[in-house]
């Protein structure tokens, strides 16, 4: 399967979830979660230019927002994007602006970044990377790059869907940041997922792996 058609998928699927989404209580506390964090790792500036890329309806940019300047909202997903569109309308945030844009498909957005983040999208990527090479080709020299994800796990997070990355394994994916050009990399545990089981509960640690393109 091209990665082209692994897209198209995933966005059908995340189309349709998309206005339930926020509902989610898990969901909306990961992305506090994760902004905390991001906050606490990056001298946020209104000053920056933001890329959240894989945004779904905006968990993570919204709590952010008022700490950067221009944020590029970025989904596959009309659906994910609509809803990220009244949100923006309905919160008078005139700083955000939604984009439909897979990075492995389409041309890149013009101008660079001062910080690129994204949370639960880079398991979805097929090629990690390529995804990471464009990330560093979007930064600012000295721009921060900040990745929420899953570590390794079974398969068994996802269950039946395929075509996605079972977590990552944090030294491996170091070692590739390091290979598209980031330095500092860092990861910190950041939040829990719990789900049901047939055998029990289990728990699926979400990591934020900060980085920076050199350079200043």
């Amino acid at each position: 399967m091209t990665s082209t058609q692994t897209t198209r998928l995933d966005a059908a699927h995340f189309d349709a979830k998309a206005r339930q989404w926020d509902d989610n209580p898990v969901f909306r506390e990961r992305g506090l979660k994760i902004a905390e964090a991001i906050r606490a790792s990056v001298p946020l500036s209104p000053r920056m230019r933001a890329l959240d890329y894989g945004c779904g309806t905006g968990l993570l940019s919204f709590p952010l927002k008022d700490e950067l300047g221009a944020i590029l909202l970025a989904d596959s997903s009309a659906g994910m994007l609509e809803v990220v569109a009244e949100k923006i309308a309905a919160q008078g945030a005139t700083n955000m602006t939604p984009a439909k844009l897979d990075l492995l498909a389409d041309p890149p957005p013009a101008g660079r970044f001062d910080l690129v983040y994204t949370s639960m999208t880079l398991h979805h990527v097929p090629d990690t990377d390529r995804i990471l090479r464009v990330f560093h080709d979007l930064l600012q020299p000295g721009g921060y790059l900040c990745i929420a994800d899953l570590d390794r796990e079974d398969g068994s997070f996802h269950g039946i869907e395929v075509d996605v990355h079972h977590g990552f394994d944090r030294a491996d994916l170091a070692r590739r940041a390091a290979g598209a050009g980031f330095a500092e990399v860092g990861f910190q545990t950041v939040f829990s997922i719990a789900k049901e089981h047939a055998g029990g509960t289990r728990d699926y640690p979400v990591f934020l792996m900060t980085a920076r393109r050199e350079g200043a």
